[in-house]
């Protein structure tokens, strides 16, 4: 028997598919991603934007194609969000939501149905991994209900994983380097262990840790002594931005100013003067006037961003934004194009403090990263393998390395 799992979205959903990708191997399935033949069909929805769900309900009829007589069964934020939308599509077997995904595979078993809400940490098989990098699940759902987004709507309230269970899944996966991943991570709480703490917990595992993305608040001396005093997690903080605006930040509901993400910025240099900030910026929120604008432009310079992820305001049916008058199109699409130059011209920066310096990269596939996310490429790297390399010019969208030794 042969099952497709079809990913749409978000990060954590690529990690949840892996997890159920491993537990359907364990029930005797062939398992694929590639959209192709196969005698059972699992599709992870997205929701995040209208254009997501609407390639979320697209994916039933793609994938029957292969197989009209095959079940297909969805999860996932937009059968969440509209579960109908999916019950009433021809094939569909049954539905979950984005959570209950523990029971989905008890579900596809005994070809059942079910629609749940969980308000304790989901568990689900540690995911298929490469011995390169790992996708480590700590943490699920989100308390923060941002004016623009349904996630909180669609997973539910933050709940985190225990400490124990991170750290034993940690030591066994055998990666060279575990991303920690979750829908709000800096949110993590396990009795009296936060974030730093489980940083410290980990301090032992013989690989490099990674962070997801994180919420400015959790930016503080103590959390940055906290990863100083474990030493193997890596200089890169995805830290959300999402308007440079304190107006627009407000009317988000994203409890910081402009000048609070600053400061966070400038104290995490302090700490590690080569780390790579990287985040996401929302462009043409309702309320952005062209003012608003350009000081979403200049904090990418001011925050000296290392990498920026830009994206059109879309309208989310259910969340308070959408009841906002939106921006002309025309003014979104001018005022991207503006961004995305700016993210350019950020990260040619970045990447130009680094020329001639050596750092040490971990390899997958064509190419690596170094702790401070800059891609690099080197000829002879194997996948798989850490090297120490000196960065010599740019290339493609990074670097190119000469190897002086593997690690």
């Amino acid at each position: 028997m042969k099952a497709c799992v079809f990913t749409l979205g978000c990060k954590m959903n690529e990690v949840e598919s892996m997890s159920l990708m491993r537990g359907l191997e364990e029930r005797g399935y062939e398992v694929t991603e590639v959209p192709e033949y196969a005698d059972l069909y699992l599709i992870n929805t997205c929701a995040v934007t209208a254009e997501a769900e609407r390639k979320s309900r697209q994916a039933v009829a793609r994938l029957r194609k292969f197989n009209p007589n095959a079940p297909v069964v969805v999860c996932g934020c937009a059968s969440e969000h509209n579960s109908k939308a999916f019950e009433t599509r021809e094939g569909v077997t049954f539905v979950s939501g984005a959570m209950g995904k523990d029971k989905l595979l008890d579900y596809i078993a005994e070809r059942g149905a079910a629609h749940e809400t969980e308000s304790a940490f989901c568990e689900l098989p540690a995911p298929k991994r490469s011995k390169t990098r790992a996708y480590l699940r700590i943490q699920d759902g989100c308390n923060r209900f941002c004016s623009y987004c349904l996630i909180p709507y669609l997973r539910g309230r933050t709940r985190s994983r225990s400490a124990e269970k991170i750290v034993e899944e940690a030591r066994t996966c055998g990666a060279k380097e575990i991303v920690l991943t979750g829908i709000d991570i800096s949110s993590y709480e396990d009795g009296e262990i936060r974030l730093g703490e489980l940083l410290l917990l980990l301090k032992e595992i013989p690989a490099r840790i990674r962070l997801g993305s994180l919420e400015p608040c959790v930016i503080t001396e103590e959390f940055l002594k906290q990863m100083q005093a474990a030493g193997n997690v890596a200089e890169q903080f995805h830290l959300s931005l999402q308007s440079g605006s304190s107006a627009v930040l407000k009317n988000m509901n994203r409890r910081y100013t402009r000048e609070e993400y600053l400061n966070k910025c400038a104290l995490i240099y302090r700490h590690f003067p080569n780390a790579a900030i990287t985040t996401d910026i929302i462009v043409g929120y309702p309320t952005e006037t062209e003012e608003d604008f350009l000081q979403s432009l200049s904090i990418v310079k001011e925050a000296s961003l290392a990498r920026v992820h830009a994206f059109p305001f879309s309208p989310r049916a259910g969340t308070n934004a959408a009841k906002l008058k939106d921006i002309p199109p025309e003014i979104k699409k001018e005022r991207m194009g503006r961004m995305l130059e700016a993210a350019r011209l950020a990260e040619k920066t970045y990447l130009g403090k680094f020329l001639g310096s050596e750092q040490i990269a971990l390899f997958e596939n064509d190419g690596g990263y170094t702790s401070n996310y800059l891609r690099v490429y080197a000829e002879g790297a194997r996948e798989g393998s850490m090297y120490r390399v000196k960065l010599i010019e740019a290339y493609q969208d990074g670097v190119r390395a000469e190897i002086i030794k593997e690690i």
